[in-house]
């Protein structure tokens, strides 16, 4: 009896000091992003934040990796008809949601319903679809009326709006109403919890998420969660960011003003890198529904205002970090082409505003004062159309705020707006099919819903055609017939920095950022 007393003694002894030995430190990567997360929805919005929160949480049947190549991702295999009609696609295996469930044919079919009433590619791929049906839990067919060469892009395209498959469940909630359930199959889980705008956004490691077999490769391959935690911490003060950074209380810094970049050289705990692998296109963004941008002749006086040399250098004078890019598409687009673009002539753009007739309703404009780029391009649109003759009235908001007040199609003495400046990523602006600023759908155009029937007509031209050269053909009468009714003007196109601690390792080289297979030595 004495002997069992002594080996139960001992036992609770082991388990006392097994119990007393500190677990494994949690490893948590702290991000500063550019902007805070008002909303989780990336269907409903095109905000960017959504977009970068949808790749944390969520899933896509392809992606796009290093070199610009679709890549399926949570497909195990697909295959097309001879005849180009028929699209089958099969789930891998073992995929599942947060919540355990199985993801399963009906949960993408219910996705890319949904998406597709957003999307400007989904909406061209639903127009085109015969029947998008689930043959059994892994397996979905899409049937087309006709051939259509972008089925892969719209689904692996990497920007917004992005088609991430989500439960059925919550992809049939109507495609105007924002989802509040965060639920997906990606590598991190939403701490639904601990999120608090404007201040603080928490991801946890998804511990049954089963990454692809192939190396990581922009946001295609294996995407690993390799640190426990991820805590979005929101500083819109830029300074107090760099602070934390050089001290140690943030891991990564998202868009580092290009005049903070000298401060950092020479210090051997922080490195820089490009923010994303395409660059972005500064867009002034006109509400083409209310006075004045409603009318055309004030929308020709913009298009003469605009130098983008002026606009970039007041945000950076480094020639490596911006390009003068006399054009709707990236410089390094494929279509790129400057036909029909003029040079900037402010004494034009007076003489425009005086023969527009206008009377002078101010220009309400949506100015994000915490991002780097939009505010500095907010500051300068708004001293030229003050300097051509336009009433200016800037309203000074966080970019959260922006994103829900551009919804808003009310004119502006009953809270609507006229104006915003925004940065899309290159991937959104390279060619015509996908274009977020071209597109003019009118009401299910992007935010400022421009409305021009030969521009549409043009684009789904352009989506059918298979010849590269007919492609580039019909990109060029899209830019001469946009520099006609101005859907929009480009302001310059510029490469954004981030800068992270030595100690952050395996930052994808992605189109947008992204935070798996990052880990912290």
């Amino acid at each position: 009896m004495n002997r069992l007393k002594q080996v139960i003694a001992a036992l609770a002894a082991v388990g006392t000091i097994a119990s007393a030995a500190p677990a494994a430190a949690e490893s948590v990567l702290r991000v500063r992003p550019f902007g805070d997360l008002k909303q989780i929805d990336p269907v409903i919005t095109s905000d960017y934040m959504v977009r970068n929160h949808g790749y944390m949480v969520y899933d896509t049947l392809f992606a796009l990796d290093e070199v610009m190549q679709i890549k399926p991702q949570m497909l195990e295999r697909w295959q097309v008809s001879p005849d180009g009609l028929v699209y089958t696609f099969v789930l891998r295996d073992k995929l599942a949601f947060h919540n355990g469930t199985p993801v399963t044919a009906a949960d993408v079919v219910a996705s890319l319903e949904r998406w597709g009433k957003r999307d400007g590619l989904g909406q061209q791929l639903m127009a085109l679809t015969k029947s998008l049906t689930a043959n059994d839990d892994r397996t979905v067919t899409l049937a087309l009326t006709q051939p259509w060469g972008l089925v892969l892009e719209a689904l692996g395209k990497p920007s917004s709006n992005v088609p991430f498959i989500m439960p059925a469940g919550i992809a049939k909630t109507p495609a105007d109403t924002a989802i509040t359930d965060a639920t997906g199959s990606g590598p991190f889980i939403m701490k639904r919890e601990e999120w608090v705008p404007g201040s603080k956004v928490v991801y946890v490691r998804n511990p049954n998420y089963v990454p692809r077999g192939e190396p990581p490769s922009g946001l295609a391959g294996g995407k690993t969660a390799k640190v426990d935690r991820v805590e979005w911490r929101y500083i819109p003060d830029a300074q107090t960011a760099l602070n934390a950074l050089q001290a140690g209380e943030i891991d990564i810094f998202e868009e580092v003003p290009p005049d903070f970049l000298p401060m950092l050289k020479g210090n051997a705990k922080i490195r820089t890198a490009p923010q994303d692998t395409m660059g972005m296109q500064m867009v002034f963004r006109m509400n083409t529904l209310v006075p004045p941008f409603n009318n055309p002749k004030v929308r020709q006086a913009i298009r003469y205002m605009i130098d983008q040399e002026m606009f970039a250098q007041a945000y950076v004078m480094d020639p490596t970090l911006y390009k003068n890019c006399p054009s709707f598409y990236m410089c390094s687009s494929p279509y790129f082409t400057d036909a029909g673009w003029v040079k900037p002539d402010l004494a034009k753009a007076k003489k425009l505003i005086v023969e527009s007739g206008y009377d002078g309703t101010p220009v309400v404009v949506l100015h994000a004062t915490e991002s780097g780029p939009t505010n500095t391009f907010s500051l300068v649109a708004e001293q030229l159309m003050r300097d051509i003759g336009l009433k200016v009235e800037p309203q000074a908001m966080d970019w959260g705020t922006l994103v829900g007040r551009r919804a808003s199609k009310a004119t502006v003495d009953k809270g609507g707006w006229s104006l915003f400046m925004s940065g899309p990523t290159g991937a959104d602006m390279m060619d015509p099919a996908g274009h977020l600023g071209l597109r003019s759908n009118c009401d299910k155009a992007w935010f400022g819903w421009p409305c021009d029937e030969e521009i549409e007509k043009l684009r789904a031209e352009f989506s059918l055609a298979t010849d590269l050269q007919k492609k580039k053909e019909l990109a060029k009468a899209i830019q001469l017939r946009a520099v006609e009714v101005g859907p929009y003007w480009p302001a310059a196109q510029l490469y954004l920095v981030r800068a992270m601690r030595s100690n952050v390792e395996g930052a994808p080289k992605a189109a947008v950022p992204v935070y798996w297979n990052i880990s912290l030595k």
